[in-house]
């Protein structure tokens, strides 16, 4: 590699190393205790701790948003002050964050798990695991992940064999559709699996049944990390079904 080449790389790699470490500062806010966006519909930041004060926006689940104090409302609701970037704070309600350094959130989440259904409990799973790695509470949760993972393969094997017979029925009956790409492929790439990647929920492929099933890895982490719970026994008889 020439002089100039090696110059031009070192200096491409140091530009993108500076901007993902401004991406990634910028989405851990700093100056309070960290929490994090569990309840999108309670998000509202606002310019004054009250339930009419001027939205300044709204977060998302997941956010990370960073507690310099609070306040209660005349009639009871706690409001939290909370940085979202260095330029961005506002109030908060309370019950739309939880946080690892404050006791009891994590059984608050678990009852807000509990109320969920579907990619919503998906979510909220993954963020309790994510955001309390030591709480006692972490076996119910890797069931009820796993679970309701393997749930949602059902409603998404039908919704990928649906679009499938759409595109199948919309092609030119004069061409073979698919031709020699194997089916369990179209399956495997079905646009619906992509928010659950994302949470690191991953689905195989049964050809016999032409199924999607969940791959087992919440059930896998909890029988092996906890192997004397009574979430483990269970985690196990789902993973023998699996396995057949």
């Amino acid at each position: 590699m020439t002089p100039h080449k090696v110059t031009f790389s070192l200096l491409l790699f140091l530009i993108v190393g500076s901007l993902s470490a401004k991406t990634s500062f910028a989405k851990t806010p700093t100056g309070g205790r960290l929490a994090v966006v569990v309840d999108e519909r309670l998000a509202a930041l606002r310019n004054t701790p009250e339930l009419t004060g001027r939205l300044v926006r709204r977060l998302g689940r997941g956010r990370l948003v960073a507690i310099r104090g609070s306040r209660t409302t005349p009639d009871g609701v706690v409001f939290l002050l909370v940085n979202v970037t260095s330029r961005t704070h506002g109030w908060i309600q309370r019950e739309a964050v939880v946080s690892a350094a404050r006791a009891g959130d994590d059984r608050r989440l678990l009852d807000l798990i509990n109320a969920s259904s579907g990619f919503d409990r998906v979510v909220r799973a993954r963020i309790f695991l994510d955001q309390f790695p030591r709480s006692p509470l972490r076996r119910q949760v890797l069931l009820l992940l796993g679970n309701a993972a393997d749930e949602q393969a059902a409603k998404l094997s039908r919704e990928a064999t649906q679009r499938l017979k759409d595109i199948s029925n919309a092609a030119d009956g004069r061409v073979a559709f698919r031709t020699s790409t194997p089916e369990f492929t179209y399956f495997l790439n079905y646009s619906g699996l992509d928010r659950y990647n994302r949470q690191r929920i991953l689905f195989v492929f049964d050809r016999t049944s032409k199924r999607l099933h969940y791959d087992g890895a919440a059930w896998r982490e909890l029988a092996r990390r906890y192997p004397n719970s009574p979430e483990a026994v269970e985690a196990r008889k789902r993973l023998a079904e699996l396995k057949k």
